[in-house]
Protein backbone atom coordinates (compact mmCIF):
# COMPACT_ATOMS: atom_id res chain seq x y z
CA UNK A 1 0.00 0.00 0.00
CA UNK A 2 1.24 3.52 -0.73
CA UNK A 3 0.08 6.88 0.46
CA UNK A 4 -0.22 10.05 -1.55
CA UNK A 5 0.07 13.33 0.31
CA UNK A 6 1.40 16.78 -0.23
CA UNK A 7 5.20 16.93 -0.01
CA UNK A 8 6.26 16.31 3.57
CA UNK A 9 9.48 15.10 5.14
CA UNK A 10 10.03 12.52 7.85
CA UNK A 11 13.04 11.74 10.00
CA UNK A 12 12.96 7.96 10.41
CA UNK A 13 14.79 6.34 13.32
CA UNK A 14 15.99 2.74 13.46
CA UNK A 15 18.73 0.76 15.10
CA UNK A 16 21.92 0.55 13.07
CA UNK A 17 22.04 -3.24 12.56
CA UNK A 18 21.75 -4.54 8.98
CA UNK A 19 18.30 -6.01 9.74
CA UNK A 20 17.03 -2.79 11.33
CA UNK A 21 18.30 -0.79 8.35
CA UNK A 22 16.55 -3.18 5.96
CA UNK A 23 13.33 -2.78 7.95
CA UNK A 24 13.67 0.99 7.76
CA UNK A 25 14.03 0.74 3.99
CA UNK A 26 10.94 -1.47 3.74
CA UNK A 27 8.99 1.19 5.59
CA UNK A 28 10.43 4.04 3.52
CA UNK A 29 9.45 2.30 0.27
CA UNK A 30 5.81 2.68 1.28
CA UNK A 31 6.08 6.46 1.47
CA UNK A 32 4.95 8.43 -1.58
CA UNK A 33 5.45 12.17 -1.97
CA UNK A 34 7.14 12.11 1.43
CA UNK A 35 10.80 13.04 1.64
CA UNK A 36 12.68 11.17 4.35
CA UNK A 37 16.02 10.76 5.99
CA UNK A 38 17.25 7.83 8.04
CA UNK A 39 18.76 8.24 11.49
CA UNK A 40 20.53 5.24 12.99
CA UNK A 41 21.00 4.50 16.69
CA UNK A 42 23.08 2.05 18.70
CA UNK A 43 20.99 0.86 21.61
CA UNK A 44 22.20 -0.57 24.90
CA UNK A 45 20.93 -3.96 23.76
CA UNK A 46 23.25 -3.75 20.75
CA UNK A 47 26.24 -3.14 23.01
CA UNK A 48 25.62 -5.84 25.62
CA UNK A 49 26.43 -8.89 23.52
CA UNK A 50 28.23 -11.16 25.94
CA UNK A 51 25.52 -11.75 28.54
CA UNK A 52 21.79 -12.57 28.43
CA UNK A 53 19.62 -9.46 28.14
CA UNK A 54 17.61 -10.55 31.17
CA UNK A 55 20.58 -9.51 33.32
CA UNK A 56 20.17 -5.91 32.13
CA UNK A 57 16.43 -5.36 31.94
CA UNK A 58 15.12 -7.08 28.81
CA UNK A 59 13.23 -5.62 25.86
CA UNK A 60 13.45 -1.91 26.60
CA UNK A 61 17.19 -2.13 25.93
CA UNK A 62 16.47 -2.13 22.19
CA UNK A 63 14.15 0.88 22.21
CA UNK A 64 15.15 3.42 24.85
CA UNK A 65 17.53 5.45 22.67
CA UNK A 66 14.93 5.69 19.90
CA UNK A 67 12.23 6.65 22.40
CA UNK A 68 14.44 9.40 23.79
CA UNK A 69 15.17 10.77 20.31
CA UNK A 70 11.50 10.62 19.41
CA UNK A 71 10.36 12.54 22.48
CA UNK A 72 13.14 15.10 21.94
CA UNK A 73 11.96 15.73 18.39
CA UNK A 74 15.21 14.45 16.85
CA UNK A 75 13.20 11.95 14.78
CA UNK A 76 9.54 11.88 13.74
CA UNK A 77 8.98 8.12 13.88
CA UNK A 78 10.82 4.93 14.74
CA UNK A 79 10.65 1.54 13.03
CA UNK A 80 10.83 -1.49 15.32
CA UNK A 81 10.57 -5.24 15.21
CA UNK A 82 7.36 -5.46 17.21
CA UNK A 83 8.68 -8.25 19.42
CA UNK A 84 11.36 -5.84 20.74
CA UNK A 85 8.80 -3.36 22.03
CA UNK A 86 7.97 -3.30 25.75
CA UNK A 87 4.35 -4.27 26.47
CA UNK A 88 3.68 -0.69 27.61
CA UNK A 89 5.14 2.21 25.64
CA UNK A 90 6.56 5.33 27.33
CA UNK A 91 4.18 8.22 27.96
CA UNK A 92 3.82 10.38 24.86
CA UNK A 93 4.62 7.59 22.38
CA UNK A 94 2.06 5.50 20.50
CA UNK A 95 1.91 2.92 17.75
CA UNK A 96 1.35 5.00 14.61
CA UNK A 97 1.02 2.14 12.13
CA UNK A 98 1.59 -1.59 11.81
CA UNK A 99 2.95 -2.97 8.55
CA UNK A 100 1.92 -6.20 6.82
CA UNK A 101 3.19 -9.17 8.83
CA UNK A 102 5.98 -11.27 7.35
CA UNK A 103 6.48 -15.02 7.89
CA UNK A 104 6.02 -15.44 11.63
CA UNK A 105 7.77 -18.78 12.00
CA UNK A 106 11.20 -19.55 13.40
CA UNK A 107 13.86 -21.05 11.15
CA UNK A 108 16.56 -23.56 12.05
CA UNK A 109 20.00 -23.09 10.54
CA UNK A 110 22.19 -26.16 10.88
CA UNK A 111 25.95 -26.44 10.46
CA UNK A 112 26.62 -27.64 6.91
CA UNK A 113 22.86 -27.65 6.31
CA UNK A 114 21.98 -30.36 8.85
CA UNK A 115 18.27 -30.60 9.71
CA UNK A 116 17.01 -30.27 13.26
CA UNK A 117 15.73 -33.86 13.30
CA UNK A 118 19.19 -35.10 12.26
CA UNK A 119 21.20 -33.37 14.98
CA UNK A 120 23.56 -35.79 16.76
CA UNK A 121 23.17 -36.69 20.41
CA UNK A 122 24.34 -33.88 22.68
CA UNK A 123 24.60 -31.29 19.89
CA UNK A 124 25.08 -27.62 20.86
CA UNK A 125 22.54 -25.02 19.74
CA UNK A 126 23.33 -21.32 20.00
CA UNK A 127 20.51 -19.01 21.08
CA UNK A 128 19.84 -16.14 23.46
CA UNK A 129 16.13 -16.98 23.79
CA UNK A 130 14.78 -18.80 26.85
CA UNK A 131 11.68 -19.62 24.80
CA UNK A 132 13.66 -21.27 22.00
CA UNK A 133 15.84 -23.13 24.49
CA UNK A 134 12.74 -24.55 26.17
CA UNK A 135 11.22 -25.53 22.83
CA UNK A 136 14.38 -27.36 21.79
CA UNK A 137 14.46 -29.21 25.12
CA UNK A 138 10.83 -30.31 24.73
CA UNK A 139 11.77 -32.20 21.56
CA UNK A 140 15.39 -33.09 22.31
CA UNK A 141 16.30 -33.09 26.02
CA UNK A 142 19.81 -34.23 25.09
CA UNK A 143 20.65 -31.05 23.17
CA UNK A 144 22.67 -28.35 24.91
CA UNK A 145 21.75 -24.69 24.39
CA UNK A 146 24.34 -21.97 24.88
CA UNK A 147 24.28 -18.18 24.66
CA UNK A 148 24.61 -16.77 21.14
CA UNK A 149 23.82 -13.07 20.69
CA UNK A 150 24.55 -10.48 18.03
CA UNK A 151 22.99 -9.49 14.73
CA UNK A 152 21.90 -12.05 12.15
CA UNK A 153 25.22 -11.93 10.27
CA UNK A 154 27.22 -12.43 13.44
CA UNK A 155 25.19 -15.48 14.41
CA UNK A 156 25.50 -17.03 10.96
CA UNK A 157 29.26 -16.44 10.94
CA UNK A 158 29.56 -18.10 14.34
CA UNK A 159 27.53 -21.06 13.06
CA UNK A 160 29.59 -21.41 9.90
CA UNK A 161 32.76 -21.49 12.00
CA UNK A 162 31.53 -24.71 13.57
CA UNK A 163 31.09 -23.21 17.03
CA UNK A 164 27.53 -24.58 17.13
CA UNK A 165 25.62 -27.38 15.46
CA UNK A 166 22.77 -24.99 14.77
CA UNK A 167 20.94 -21.83 15.69
CA UNK A 168 17.37 -20.55 15.42
CA UNK A 169 16.40 -17.23 13.85
CA UNK A 170 13.16 -15.53 12.92
CA UNK A 171 12.25 -16.39 9.34
CA UNK A 172 11.14 -12.78 8.84
CA UNK A 173 14.67 -11.53 9.43
CA UNK A 174 16.13 -13.94 6.89
CA UNK A 175 13.54 -12.84 4.34
CA UNK A 176 13.94 -9.12 4.97
CA UNK A 177 17.71 -9.38 4.59
CA UNK A 178 17.20 -11.50 1.45
CA UNK A 179 19.74 -14.01 2.73
CA UNK A 180 20.54 -17.06 0.66
CA UNK A 181 21.33 -19.41 3.52
CA UNK A 182 20.13 -23.00 3.98
CA UNK A 183 17.41 -23.03 6.60
CA UNK A 184 14.47 -25.14 7.73
CA UNK A 185 11.17 -23.50 8.63
CA UNK A 186 9.96 -24.83 11.98
CA UNK A 187 6.32 -25.69 12.59
CA UNK A 188 4.29 -23.41 14.83
CA UNK A 189 3.07 -26.30 17.01
CA UNK A 190 6.52 -27.18 18.30
CA UNK A 191 8.07 -23.73 17.92
CA UNK A 192 5.40 -21.08 18.51
CA UNK A 193 6.98 -17.63 18.17
CA UNK A 194 7.31 -14.70 20.52
CA UNK A 195 4.56 -12.10 20.66
CA UNK A 196 4.97 -9.65 17.79
CA UNK A 197 7.47 -11.75 15.85
CA UNK A 198 7.47 -11.03 12.11
CA UNK A 199 5.60 -7.71 12.48
CA UNK A 200 7.03 -4.22 11.98
CA UNK A 201 5.65 -1.46 14.20
CA UNK A 202 6.18 2.26 13.69
CA UNK A 203 5.99 4.54 16.71
CA UNK A 204 5.48 8.30 16.82
CA UNK A 205 4.70 11.06 19.30
CA UNK A 206 1.10 10.93 20.45
CA UNK A 207 0.58 14.64 19.78
CA UNK A 208 2.39 14.80 16.43
CA UNK A 209 -0.76 15.01 14.32
CA UNK A 210 1.14 15.69 11.08
CA UNK A 211 3.20 12.51 11.31
CA UNK A 212 0.25 10.44 12.51
CA UNK A 213 -1.78 11.66 9.54
CA UNK A 214 0.98 10.64 7.12
CA UNK A 215 1.37 7.19 8.67
CA UNK A 216 -2.27 6.26 9.26
CA UNK A 217 -2.91 5.02 5.68
CA UNK A 218 0.01 2.60 5.99
CA UNK A 219 -1.64 0.69 8.82
CA UNK A 220 -2.38 -2.92 7.86
CA UNK A 221 -5.56 -3.70 9.78
CA UNK A 222 -5.26 -7.48 10.01
CA UNK A 223 -1.62 -7.32 11.15
CA UNK A 224 -2.56 -4.57 13.62
CA UNK A 225 -5.27 -6.81 15.08
CA UNK A 226 -2.74 -9.61 15.56
CA UNK A 227 -0.31 -7.31 17.31
CA UNK A 228 -3.03 -5.75 19.47
CA UNK A 229 -4.02 -9.24 20.61
CA UNK A 230 -0.48 -10.31 21.45
CA UNK A 231 0.47 -7.07 23.18
CA UNK A 232 -2.68 -7.29 25.32
CA UNK A 233 -1.50 -10.78 26.29
CA UNK A 234 1.89 -9.40 27.37
CA UNK A 235 0.44 -6.44 29.24
CA UNK A 236 -1.97 -8.66 31.13
CA UNK A 237 0.77 -11.02 32.29
CA UNK A 238 3.35 -8.25 32.79
CA UNK A 239 5.85 -10.91 31.87
CA UNK A 240 9.53 -10.26 31.27
CA UNK A 241 12.34 -11.87 29.30
CA UNK A 242 13.05 -13.93 32.40
CA UNK A 243 10.19 -16.27 31.51
CA UNK A 244 9.78 -18.73 28.65
CA UNK A 245 6.48 -17.72 27.07
CA UNK A 246 5.07 -17.93 23.55
CA UNK A 247 2.10 -16.04 22.21
CA UNK A 248 0.90 -15.77 18.64
CA UNK A 249 -2.41 -15.08 17.01
CA UNK A 250 -3.87 -15.74 13.59
CA UNK A 251 -7.06 -14.96 11.72
CA UNK A 252 -9.15 -17.79 10.35
CA UNK A 253 -12.84 -18.04 9.48
CA UNK A 254 -13.38 -14.37 10.32
CA UNK A 255 -12.15 -14.89 13.88
CA UNK A 256 -8.93 -14.15 15.67
CA UNK A 257 -7.32 -17.05 17.52
CA UNK A 258 -4.76 -16.49 20.27
CA UNK A 259 -2.37 -19.23 21.40
CA UNK A 260 -0.40 -18.89 24.61
CA UNK A 261 2.11 -21.25 26.19
CA UNK A 262 4.23 -21.07 29.31
CA UNK A 263 7.24 -23.40 29.45
CA UNK A 264 7.68 -24.69 32.99
CA UNK A 265 10.85 -26.15 34.49
CA UNK A 266 9.14 -29.53 34.26
CA UNK A 267 7.72 -30.06 30.76
CA UNK A 268 4.76 -31.97 32.18
CA UNK A 269 3.64 -28.76 33.90
CA UNK A 270 3.61 -26.52 30.83
CA UNK A 271 0.46 -24.40 30.52
CA UNK A 272 -1.21 -24.09 27.10
CA UNK A 273 -4.38 -22.26 26.15
CA UNK A 274 -6.05 -21.02 22.97
CA UNK A 275 -8.94 -18.58 22.81
CA UNK A 276 -10.91 -17.25 19.83
CA UNK A 277 -13.34 -14.45 19.14
CA UNK A 278 -14.31 -11.53 16.95
CA UNK A 279 -11.42 -9.71 15.28
CA UNK A 280 -12.66 -6.36 16.58
CA UNK A 281 -12.19 -7.76 20.11
CA UNK A 282 -8.57 -8.77 19.54
CA UNK A 283 -7.31 -7.03 22.68
CA UNK A 284 -9.84 -8.80 24.87
CA UNK A 285 -8.98 -12.14 23.27
CA UNK A 286 -5.29 -11.71 24.08
CA UNK A 287 -5.97 -10.54 27.62
CA UNK A 288 -8.29 -13.47 28.34
CA UNK A 289 -5.74 -15.96 26.99
CA UNK A 290 -3.17 -14.55 29.39
CA UNK A 291 -5.56 -14.68 32.37
CA UNK A 292 -6.38 -18.34 31.77
CA UNK A 293 -2.70 -19.21 31.31
CA UNK A 294 -2.00 -17.47 34.63
CA UNK A 295 -4.74 -19.51 36.34
CA UNK A 296 -3.49 -22.77 34.83
CA UNK A 297 0.10 -22.52 36.03
CA UNK A 298 1.19 -22.17 39.68
CA UNK A 299 4.78 -21.93 38.42
CA UNK A 300 3.91 -18.98 36.18
CA UNK A 301 2.22 -17.19 39.07
CA UNK A 302 5.29 -17.74 41.24
CA UNK A 303 7.60 -16.52 38.47
CA UNK A 304 5.56 -13.34 38.07
CA UNK A 305 5.61 -12.69 41.82
CA UNK A 306 9.38 -13.21 41.90
CA UNK A 307 9.83 -10.91 38.92
CA UNK A 308 8.13 -8.04 40.73
CA UNK A 309 10.74 -8.26 43.50
CA UNK A 310 13.57 -7.40 41.10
Amino acid sequence: MQISTAIYSLKIGTRGSPLARAQGEIFAELLKNVAFEHHYFTTMGDKLLHKPLIEFGGKGLFTKELDTALLAGEIDCAVHSAKDLPATLPDGIILACILLAEDRRDAFLGYNGIKFADLPQGARIGTASLRRSAQVKRLRPDIETELLRGNVGTRITKLESGAFAGTILAAAGINRLQLNVPHELLNMQDFPPAAGQGILAVTARAKDTRTLEILAPLNHQSSAALLMCERAFLRTLQASCRMSISCYSYIENDKIHCFGRFYAANAAQDAIFTHSGAIENSGEIGAYTAKVLFDLSPELRLALQTQKKW
